[in-house]
């Protein structure tokens, strides 16, 4: 099974897509296999608000069941 991660704003722009679907098994494994895939998301994943299925959660979170996870970087406002 399958998670959608959906990218926002500068996370987008440092992946290089909006999302894409992955299978890893715990929100940990999960932060350490984007930035092995998308070495520019490491620059700004610690910044990064990650939302699973629209809540924060601890890294040793399980992805079973999880519809989607969003990447959400810090924006500015003003």
């Amino acid at each position: 099974m399958s998670v959608r991660v959906r990218y926002f704003a500068a996370a987008a722009e440092a992946a290089g897509m909006d999302a894409e679907d992955r299978t890893e098994p715990s929100l940990a494994a999960l932060r350490g296999a984007l930035v092995a895939d998308h070495p520019e998301l490491g620059a700004i994943l610690d910044r990064c608000a990650v939302l699973v299925d629209g809540a924060r959660h601890d890294d040793d979170a399980p992805l079973a069941g999880v519809t989607h996870v969003d990447v959400l970087p810090p924006f500015a406002g003003g």
